[in-house]
């Protein structure tokens, strides 16, 4: 992409009613647009990387084993009345009146309408174990929408539900989820700690959020220090192997960390002075098991082996795809704007030509822009007739993690600067090597 052709409405100034640097960045950044409180066009910047959360979000779970569907955000109120949820949710939830007096609303979540799914299709053991999922847009009707795409109204997640036989064979489920959450926000730069939580309007007795450590956070968060050096890194991970995958699951969850709601202070003080930490997290996903709370209500039974019907073990598991951009941010930025790690950059490199109009010049950011996407990368080139402080400053504004620099004087000695956003470094060579760096870089990411 060529910014000359490109939609990036940058602003200059901070937008006053931006309280958060997520909110005020991804304004300024251009990634998104207000159209009511807490809804939000994403426009072409923040349009690309809430695609590329959402591919990492697809393909961990297809690895993991889970089917994605697709379910409408107009609900019947009849599927929550029966679950007994309707009048119990609260005021979150938007309901309406279609032109035949139907009563309707606008879906917070999918248990019910899945769970209808389920046994509408599904009577034996035979098909169990099941794992469907959607991304798809959800309304909550937040009383006080604020902080940008981190508590919106509108907002965009993964929700998905586990169908099992058993209680073990529910856990398996709730313990594979766990561990394909890891891996995706690894795969995006992030490290969210699991941590004891409350199930809230779901239900259910098990559940554990997701939090990224941030100053911004809504949560109040207490943890030993260690949890934050776990990582999963490059190891393979058989989903179906149930001791493989509770091993880590007690490896990420034995350390303590848990929510304000949830915490403990004896516990706490069990861990090593030096390592007790509190500090504000924000949230990026939740699992729940909790068993038949709905499978009951609804009738979601299947035959067991030995011809009796039961109903099945459940659990919800869901992800913030769009909060995940928000969180991102506040995770990664500095006084110049974004810093996007490699696995959710909207563009991998971006070239900038500090004189537009000279033929080599021109010739040499046409070559390596040919080059980048012929090695399947995707880089943003600043062709615009504009200072070369102002089209750095729009590099550094937008966050892409590596910069490449022509300039008359570097192409004299055949060479071209090669920056880093993160570190600030920059170091020069040759086109070819530059080219040949950034597709080593992101070969993990591909």
């Amino acid at each position: 992409m060529r910014l000359s052709r490109y939609f990036l409405p940058v602003l200059k100034e901070n937008p006053s009613e931006a309280q958060i640097a997520s909110h005020r960045l991804m304004l300024r950044a251009g990634m998104i647009k207000q159209q009511q409180a807490g809804i939000y066009s994403w426009l072409p910047l923040g349009y690309k990387v809430l695609r590329r959360i959402e591919q990492i979000v697809h393909e961990e779970q297809i690895r993991a084993g889970h089917i994605p569907v697709l379910m409408p955000t107009m609900q019947s109120a009849e599927l929550w009345q029966e679950s007994g949820r309707y009048d119990a949710y609260g005021p979150e939830m938007l309901r309406i009146k279609d032109r035949h007096g139907r009563d309707m609303l606008y879906g917070p979540t999918n248990e019910e309408m899945i769970t209808d799914i389920f046994r509408a299709h599904v009577e034996s053991y035979k098909s169990l174990p099941m794992t469907l999922y959607q991304i798809q847009w959800k309304f909550r009707d937040e009383v006080r929408p604020r902080f940008g795409v981190m508590r919106g109204r509108e907002f965009f997640m993964k929700d998905g539900y586990s169908f099992d036989l058993t209680r073990e064979d529910a856990l398996h489920a709730y313990n594979r989820h766990m561990v394909s959450y890891l891996r995706t926000y690894e795969r995006m730069g992030l490290t969210a700690i699991p941590m004891r939580a409350d199930s809230g309007p779901i239900g259910g007795d098990n559940t554990h959020e997701f939090l990224v450590l941030a100053p911004t956070g809504e949560s109040e968060v207490f943890y030993d220090s260690n949890v934050t050096d776990l990582t999963l890194g490059n190891r393979e991970v058989d989903y179906d192997n149930r001791e493989e995958v509770e091993a880590i699951c007690k490896e990420f969850t034995t350390l303590y960390a848990r929510t304000d709601e949830t915490h403990d202070e004896a516990i706490f003080n069990e861990v090593p002075e030096e390592r007790r930490k509190s500090a504000r997290g924000i949230e990026v996903g939740q699992i729940f098991y909790f068993g038949t709370k709905y499978s009951e209500s609804m009738g979601a039974v299947v035959q067991t082996p030995d011809g009796s019907k039961v109903p099945v073990e459940m659990g919800s598991h869901g992800i913030g795809v769009s909060r995940l951009v928000g969180a991102l941010i506040e995770a990664n930025h500095d006084d110049k704007g974004i810093i996007w790690p490699e696995g959710v950059t909207p563009f991998h490199v971006g070239i900038v030509n500090l004189k537009q109009g000279d033929a080599a010049c021109d010739s040499a950011c046409d070559a390596l822009y040919a080059a980048l996407v012929k090695a399947g990368l995707d880089p943003l080139y600043d062709d615009r007739n504009e200072r070369a402080g102002a089209k750095f400053a729009t590099m550094d504004l937008i966050g892409l993690p590596w910069r490449i620099t022509v300039g008359p004087r570097g192409l004299a000695a055949n060479k071209v600067e090669l920056t880093s956003r993160r570190s600030g470094e920059s170091e020069e060579m040759s086109a070819e090597a530059a080219v040949a760096k950034i597709i080593e870089i992101y070969a993990p990411h591909r």
